[in-house]
């Protein structure tokens, strides 16, 4: 992959949701995919940065196919207003589950059913709403849920019996434990998929090291500081900037010999182009997956069962 729609199968009529869409690899992804003729829905918190986004897109590619449309995953109003729109077009290509929080509140916060924020954030809130997809994906002929994972699912034990934080919370190992969890999701799903002959595949990617300071900038997008890109620029032999992070992601998206299950990264494992890799060990194990499966549904209040009824869109 080179970095442009150059080397990327045409994906003229495909419709394609990029969760958290508006700045970093969900922005990325989407630019991409768009100038390979993508119809590229970016599905943002903030209207604003939204906005931005969908303005520098047209921007940058012309004849870009794309649009904005409101989703806060932390919010189950949001979140089913936003799969009302989704299923109304009876059907989707790809579900990239991007939005996320990176950077931790220092203390304990939660959502409006409770639930620690950032596991809402990175986990629930796509969980909720692949659920609510799924029949519209399924009937969609060679539909895709790319899970967007990260590296610190190596750097960090994984608490079952403590998703939610409660009996000690520190900002890494929310982030951390949220991505294993993400991770592990995106690898049950596909199992799940597989039972039942589904024609919809789940994947796994993630960014490598990717970050602002050596990133292209793009006004209301992606605005570093001159001191970000000096010390970003420091670790330039480890880090690549997001653009080539949603790199992994697009190929996931794109790649007509991509199989369910696939986990997809840079080849250099922080930076380079996309290759198939070897998940964590206890992100891929069925065991755990069956196990976080039946918490999500219970923290989400969403049960999903992909031999559910078609779903309708609430009037």
């Amino acid at each position: 992959m080179t970095g442009t729609a150059a080397g990327l199968p045409d994906q003229t009529g495909k419709v394609v949701v990029v969760t958290g869409a508006n700045s970093g690899i969900g922005y990325f992804t989407s630019e991409q995919l768009a100038a390979a003729g993508a119809h590229v829905v970016l599905a943002c918190r903030s209207r604003e940065r939204g906005h931005a986004a969908v303005t520098a897109i047209r921007g940058r590619v012309p004849g870009a196919s794309v649009e904005l449309l409101d989703l806060d995953v932390t919010d189950p109003e949001s979140i089913r207003a936003a799969a009302d729109v989704l299923a109304a077009r009876g059907h989707l290509n790809a579900l990239v589950e991007n939005a996320g929080m990176v950077h931790p509140p220092a203390r304990r916060e939660t959502d409006s059913r409770g639930n620690e924020l950032v596991l809402s954030t990175n986990v629930l809130g796509h969980f909720a709403l692949t659920a609510l997809l799924y029949p519209t994906l399924a009937q969609t002929h060679g539909a895709r849920v790319v899970v967007l994972g990260s590296l610190a699912s190596r750097l960090s034990t994984f608490r079952l019996d403590d998703l939610q934080l409660v009996r000690r919370y520190s900002g890494w190992r929310a982030y951390a434990q949220s991505k294993i969890a993400v991770q592990a999701f995106g690898f049950e799903l596909d199992r799940r998929l597989r039972l039942a002959r589904s024609g919809v595949i789940s994947l796994v990617a993630h960014p490598g090291y990717s970050i602002s300071g050596r990133t292209p900038g793009i006004r209301g997008v992606n605005e570093p500081t001159r001191m970000t890109r000096f010390v970003d620029n420091l670790q330039a032999v480890g880090t690549q900037g997001k653009d080539r992070g949603a790199w992994p992601v697009v190929q996931a998206v794109t790649d007509p010999d991509a199989r369910g299950g696939d986990y997809w990264g840079p080849r250099y494992l922080t930076r380079g182009a996309p290759t198939r890799q070897r998940p964590t060990a206890t992100s891929s194990d069925p065991q755990v997956g069956t196990r976080l499966w039946s918490r999500l549904e219970e923290f989400s209040g969403v049960r999903f069962d992909v031999d559910q009824a078609p779903y309708t869109p609430s009037s």
